[in-house]
């Protein structure tokens, strides 16, 4: 396979993760609300809000943490096509 099709599937691996990362964490953050929270509290639907919220940014967090582990620790840098491309400086043509 060549680098573009690795690249492919690590991103489509890696959202897939990130989103049961989120799922997983929404989950148990519910679960601590249920616990700890009155169910007739006016505020249950700012509770959710936050805690979705939350997980997003909590997967976000332990997705940026694995990637950069696993980069690392494969060395996927060689196998994996840059996404964004840098442009060379100077290149760029001026209108004058």
């Amino acid at each position: 396979m060549n680098k573009k099709a690795n690249t492919a599937i690590f991103i489509l691996v890696a959202t897939i993760f990130n989103i049961i990362i989120m799922l997983l964490l929404f989950t148990l953050f519910l679960y601590l609300l249920a616990r700890f929270v009155d169910p007739e509290s006016e505020l249950m639907f700012m509770w959710i809000g936050l805690l979705f919220i939350v997980s997003i940014g909590g997967s976000f967090f332990i997705y940026t943490m694995m990637v950069k582990l696993i980069m690392k620790k494969f060395d996927l840098e060689k196998h994996l096509d840059p996404i964004f491309s840098k442009k060379k400086k100077g290149t760029r043509d001026r209108l004058d």
